[in-house]
């Protein structure tokens, strides 16, 4: 005869099986999750900030993809060619004067013929420029992107190199009237350098002062010359505008 079972030795019985299946679960969901943190440690980490969409902006103006990583001896490393093992982060830059095989057609690319208008006219006014070319100079090193960096340091609006930026006084390149100012300030400067020559200065601005001295001229740089002549478009249309 069998022995018989009292309903509460019963439900114990029941307990602890449900138990243990429960233990068992959360072991290997612990388990599951433990091996896919081991895969992902094993993997590159990449941190993307762009989009595959977004290599040319709204504006029309292209994007620049770089790739940053840390070195085991602690330099960091910016690159245009994706590392092979090392964890990156890809970064966008802004690109607007550094495309000389650009297809943008700048005579007819939309103007920003608003914006900053009170901090325009008044660096215009205090650094004897035309707003004009100011507007020019912007739109051409950053389209009016006020929190634009490129691959080599230069911030904000007219894309000022941080040493560039202390000497005109700036403390924050990122904010607009301060870089607006400076900016207008350094171009000034440069005008004045070259005898009122705009293109000249121009040329000044993207490749510095000492290298159009030493070329006599604008400098045989596809990326100078390209520079200069956009602006040249930019500032006959944004004159016309203003006439308008």
């Amino acid at each position: 005869m069998l022995p018989t079972r009292s309903p509460l030795t019963c439900r114990w019985t029941a307990t602890s099986y449900l138990l243990t299946v429960l233990g068992l679960s959360l072991l290997l969901l612990l388990s599951s999750a433990y091996a896919q943190e081991a895969s992902e440690k094993s993997k590159p980490r990449i941190v993307a900030r762009y989009s595959d969409n977004g290599i040319v902006s709204r504006e029309g103006l292209e994007k620049l993809k770089i790739y940053q990583y840390q070195q085991a001896n602690g330099v960091t490393v910016f690159t245009d060619k994706a590392p092979v093992s090392n964890s990156y982060q890809i970064l966008l830059y802004d690109c607007f004067a550094c495309r000389p095989d650009s297809t943008i057609d700048w005579n007819g690319i939309r103007l920003f013929t608003a914006n900053y208008d009170a901090v325009i006219t008044h660096a215009a006014h205090k650094h004897q420029l035309d707003p004009a070319l100011i507007r020019a100079v912007i739109h051409a090193e950053s389209a009016f992107n006020a929190r634009a960096v490129s691959r080599t340091g230069a911030m904000g609006l007219m894309q000022l190199m941080p040493n560039t930026a202390k000497e005109m006084g700036v403390a924050n390149a990122f904010l607009p009237e301060e870089n607006i100012l400076g900016g207008s300030r350094y171009l000034a400067q440069m005008l004045k350098q070259f005898n009122g020559d705009v293109a000249l200065a121009c040329a000044a601005y993207n490749a510095g002062p000492t290298t159009v001295v030493q070329y006599n001229g604008i400098p045989p740089y596809p990326e100078t010359q390209a520079y200069v002549e956009r602006v040249k478009i930019l500032l006959k249309r944004y004159r016309e505008q203003a006439g308008a």
